[in-house]
C-alpha cells in the first residue's frame, strides 16, 4: 500500500468559548491516500471545516498527530508552516476571497510573490494556472467584470498557481447556482483525475459529494462512516 498523502491519528481540536469547552474534533483517525477525492459532509458545527483547516496547516489540533506530505505540521513554528502552505497546499474558498481591485492575473500571482520566482516564470505559472481553468481570455479582468462562476475559476487558479500537491475546498460552490456549481465540480473532477491533484472538500451539498471518489461523514466531532 502507498504511504497516505494525509495520515491523521487520535485528533481531537477543543475551543475555549464563554467558559466552556467545546469540541470540535473527538478522536478522529483518517487516511488519504496520494490522488483521492474525498467529500466531507455533515451538519453544522460537526467539524468539517475544523478538520479541512487542520489538514491545510491553517489551524492546530489539541491533541493527537496530523502528518500531511510526510511532515507531522505540529513540528513547525508559524513561519515554517506559513511557507509550506504556501509550497504545498491550494485553498479554495466559498467567498472567492479575491482582490476586486487587482485583475484575474494579478489575483492568480498573489501566492507566488512570495516566492523567489522571477517575473517571466511568475507569468508562466499563472498563465498556465488560468488556462487550466479556460479562463485566459479573462485575465486582464477585474471580479467585478466576471460572473460567479468566473470568479471562483480565478480563485481555482490561484489554489493552482505554486502547482500544490493536495487541494482543500470549503464548499466552492456554496454561492453559485447549479448548473455553475456543477461547471466548477467538473473541473476539480478534472484536475483529479487527469492532473492528479488530492483533493479534500468540504460540503453541504449531497450532489456535490457525488463528484468525489469517496465521501466521509462527520457528527459532533468524530468520523462516523465511510462510503465508497
Amino acid at each position: 500500500m502507498p504511504e497516505p498523502i494525509v495520515r491523521i491519528r487520535k485528533v481531537s481540536k477543543k475551543y475555549a468559548r464563554e467558559g466552556f469547552e467545546v469540541v470540535a474534533l473527538d478522536n478522529v483517525s483518517l487516511d488519504i491516500e496520494r490522488g483521492d477525492f474525498v467529500a466531507l459532509m455533515g451538519p453544522s458545527g460537526s467539524g468539517k471545516s475544523t478538520l479541512l483547516n487542520l489538514i491545510a496547516g491553517i489551524d492546530r489540533s489539541t491533541e493527537g498527530e496530523v502528518d500531511v506530505l510526510g511532515t507531522d505540521l505540529a513540528r513547525l513554528n508559524e513561519s515554517q508552516l506559513a511557507v509550506w502552505r504556501n509550497t504545498h497546499v491550494g485553498y479554495i474558498f466559498q467567498t472567492f476571497n479575491l482582490i476586486p481591485v487587482l485583475t484575474a492575473y494579478e489575483n492568480v500571482e498573489l501566492p507566488l510573490l512570495l516566492t523567489n520566482l522571477s517575473k517571466s516564470e511568475r507569468r508562466r505559472n499563472v498563465e498556465t494556472a488560468l488556462e487550466l481553468v479556460d479562463l485566459t481570455d479573462r485575465m486582464g479582468h477585474r471580479p467585478k467584470q466576471l460572473s460567479g462562476g468566473q470568479e471562483q475559476r480565478v480563485a481555482i487558479a490561484r489554489a493552482l498557481v505554486s502547482d500544490p500537491q493536495l487541494l482543500v475546498c470549503d464548499e466552492p460552490t456554496g454561492d453559485l447556482d447549479r448548473k455553475t456549481a456543477d461547471e466548477i465540480l467538473g473541473l476539480l473532477q478534472v484536475l483529479n483525475r487527469e492532473h492528479g491533484k488530492t483533493i479534500v472538500m468540504v460540503t453541504h451539498d449531497p450532489k456535490a459529494a457525488e463528484f468525489a471518489r469517496r465521501t466521509l461523514h462527520l457528527e459532533k466531532g468524530q468520523l462516523l462512516e465511510q462510503a465508497a
